[in-house]
């Protein structure tokens, strides 16, 4: 039986209804069932199609701008923190449970203004995907983008991540190599006849830990770039001088640099050695001058801030729309079993969204 949703009520009522139609990713049939049938029922005024266990819905009111909304319907896995459940009242109330932070609370946002804003001053795009929190060649968005591009195009795009309720503008670039040593294997009892690969990553991790990071100003924002290596893997037994290691390195990287620019610096940076990229995403500038983006900000009533870290934007922008993070929420508490989200984060991310619509 498919959860009945009433996307007119308070947004904090519906974060909650959401919440509690468990859908860990691969498993979103339901809570998009529940999305596409209120959709349906409640927002006559909306195209509404199913692309696998993801809805999109848009207006088709002639205007002369787009904005596209866009937040993911899955979640990690769930940690004991079902059904949902509050603390505190009024300003202080807490909403707790998997999900709450990252990112039902966004999509509750999104599904109340696709209801009840039947005459935005812009035209609007509705997109709720799945399996965004695992491999990205499963990422709903993806799927889309090679389905149905048309239904992502527009002048903004409003990923409705949570960003603490401040717009979090574009995002860092990541890539992950492995660098590899090699060496010669022989009994540690004699172990002058071998050639130790994992001593031989020793000036790898120097050169690391050498390395000064940049932390470039990007139309106005402050970003901060991280190199920091996160696994090393080497050995076969306790009793044999190893013959290869792995150091991985992730590298953050600020928008202002390509793809194609990081993996040039970690190649040279790590020069004489193996060099394998085994992970590659570029970041998005903050596209913040951009009339859409602009007035946003103005809504919002507040500084916008970098985001650092990695999130959908990049794939709106890589189609060259301005892109930005918005929505209730402390990232931090993502995929926590503590997850949970202040109340008065909902209620003003839905406000400042409706200021900017209408």
């Amino acid at each position: 039986m498919t959860a009945s949703l009433d996307l007119t009520s308070d947004p904090v009522e519906l974060t909650a209804a959401l919440v509690d139609i468990p859908s860990v990713s691969g498993s979103e049939k339901n809570i998009a069932d529940a999305v596409e049938e209120a959709l349906r029922a409640q927002a006559p005024h909306l195209e509404v199609v199913r692309n696998g266990d993801a809805v999109l819905a848009r207006t088709h009111l002639g205007r002369d701008t787009r904005v596209v909304l866009a937040g993911h319907l899955d979640t990690v896995p769930i940690n004991d923190n079902l059904p949902s459940r509050r603390t505190g009242s009024g300003d202080d109330e807490l909403l707790h449970g998997c999900g709450t932070t990252d990112m039902k609370s966004g999509d509750a946002v999104m599904l109340h203004l696709a209801a009840t804003l039947t005459e935005p001053r812009h035209d609007l795009t509705f997109v709720f995907y799945d399996c965004e929190e695992i491999e990205a060649e499963r990422n709903g968005l993806g799927r889309i983008e090679r389905e149905l591009p048309e239904w992502l195009d527009g002048d903004l795009a409003v990923v409705c991540e949570p960003s603490n309720a401040a717009i979090e503008a574009g995002c860092q670039g990541t890539i992950r190599v492995e660098v590899r040593t090699t060496g010669t294997r022989a009994h540690t009892a004699r172990a002058w006849m071998g050639e130790n690969a994992i001593h031989a990553a020793q000036p790898i991790l120097q050169r690391l830990v050498d390395h000064a990071p940049r932390n470039p100003v990007i139309d106005g924002l402050q970003y901060r770039e991280g190199l920091q290596a996160v696994k090393i893997t080497g050995g076969i037994a306790g009793n044999v001088v190893p013959d290869s290691c792995v150091v991985t390195v992730n590298h953050r990287f600020a928008p202002d640099k390509s793809a194609e620019q990081a993996e040039a610096e970690l190649r040279e940076l790590f020069s004489g050695y193996e060099v394998v990229v085994t992970d590659l995403s570029a970041g998005a500038l903050p596209g913040l001058t951009s009339p859409a983006a602009a007035q946003l900000v103005e809504a919002s009533k507040s500084e916008p801030v970098a985001k650092l870290g990695w999130t959908d934007v990049a794939r709106f922008a890589a189609r060259g729309l301005p892109a930005v993070n918005f929505g209730p929420g402390n990232p931090t508490l993502a995929h926590t079993q503590q997850e949970h989200v202040r109340a008065a984060e909902i209620h003003h991310c839905a406000n400042t969204l409706h200021r900017f619509l209408s």
